[in-house]
């Protein structure tokens, strides 16, 4: 369902051409800091994959991938959702060895995806997956990471303040980690986004954790693929948005599955099939580096640090006729 919220007397920082060459600026100055902060190499990435090859990400297994038929071979090609799982099948291609891992431009079509302020039918995210040892297959080293991230964030936005002087975001380094169960315990009486409003709203910088495992209610605080994260060792990114006033996940992410914790996951989420899948099989056989890795929203982070009310002004999509009326009336421009 489509729903555009735009707050009264929103006026953009930036105007148009300004905002233009602030998304560019940002993105440069991200990427070399995440490539410091995380000891990562850029590489290139597929927009589709076959069909056949497990390797594109299911989210929650309901959302329908674009796929069309090649004429040469009549191979089914599916648009990538993300590129959780083809990222760790290239470090182990390429030879990455622990403590390195590589970053890339993912561009993906999410067709069931809803639109509003935050969300689009395009994607355009940072993927990145590094190789840990064992002994990193922690909660401390999730939190490490999640803290690393975020400061390549604040550092990036001092960055841009000091080039795009009228930018006045606020935004913390200092990350509030809770699991998904305890902020279920906190605010039992909301949904899984009210909880994530509320909690982001007092501590400005979150990061969820523990995210696709089923909770005491039954419920799950949100859905993730049985196949990439760990679902105790994962979760997202939350940034406090001013304009919205409310919870921005800037990141997904999470320390993947090992052959233990993937034949559970498939068991819980009854897809054992995929067991017979070329990159499940490699997983279960021990034959994949162990990684940790996620996705970085690259619009709705420009979004955040440019203080921007819709990821339209950001990033050029199509957008139904009732969020064209809105933007239109509210003097928003959708690039």
């Amino acid at each position: 369902m489509s729903f555009t919220y735009i707050p009264q007397g929103y006026h953009s920082k930036l105007n148009l051409y300004e905002t233009q060459m602030a998304i560019g600026t940002l993105k440069r100055i991200f990427e070399e800091n995440l490539c410091r902060a995380l000891n990562l190499k850029r590489v290139s990435a597929p927009l589709f994959v076959d069909s056949k090859s497990g390797l594109n990400d299911n989210l929650n297994g309901t959302e329908r991938p674009v796929s069309f038929a090649t004429k040469e071979g009549q191979i089914e090609a599916e648009i990538v959702h993300s590129l959780a799982k083809w990222k760790r099948l290239a470090l182990h291609k390429y030879g990455f060895p622990a403590g390195e891992g590589l970053y890339t431009d993912m561009n993906a079509i999410r067709r069931d995806e809803d639109m509003d302020n935050i969300h689009s039918i395009y994607v355009d995210q940072w993927d990145w997956e590094r190789v840990i040892t064992k002994q990193e297959r922690t909660p401390a080293f999730l939190k490490q990471v999640v803290s690393d991230i975020v400061c390549a964030i604040c550092d990036t936005f001092d960055m841009m303040q000091d080039i795009f002087p009228s930018l006045d975001t606020s935004i913390t380094r200092d990350v509030t980690f809770i699991t998904s169960q305890e902020l279920e315990d906190m605010y039992p009486g909301l949904t899984s986004k009210q909880r994530e409003d509320r909690f982001v709203k007092e501590n400005k910088t979150a990061f969820i954790m523990q995210i696709g495992k089923t909770l005491r209610s039954g419920q799950k605080h949100d859905g993730r693929a049985p196949d990439y994260d760990d679902w105790e060792l994962n979760g997202d990114i939350l940034m406090y948005n001013e304009i919205l006033d409310s919870a921005l996940e800037i990141s997904s992410m999470g320390i993947r599955v090992d052959s233990e914790s993937l034949a559970k996951q498939l068991k819980l989420s009854n897809c054992e099939s995929r067991s017979t899948l070329m990159f499940h099989k490699m997983l279960l056989n021990n034959e994949l580096p162990l990684s940790i890795g996620g996705g970085i929203g690259q619009s709705r982070l420009c979004m955040l640090l440019l203080k921007k009310a819709h990821i339209g002004e950001v990033q050029v999509s199509i957008w139904d006729q009732d969020t064209i009326e809105a933007c239109k009336n509210a003097e928003v421009i959708l690039l």
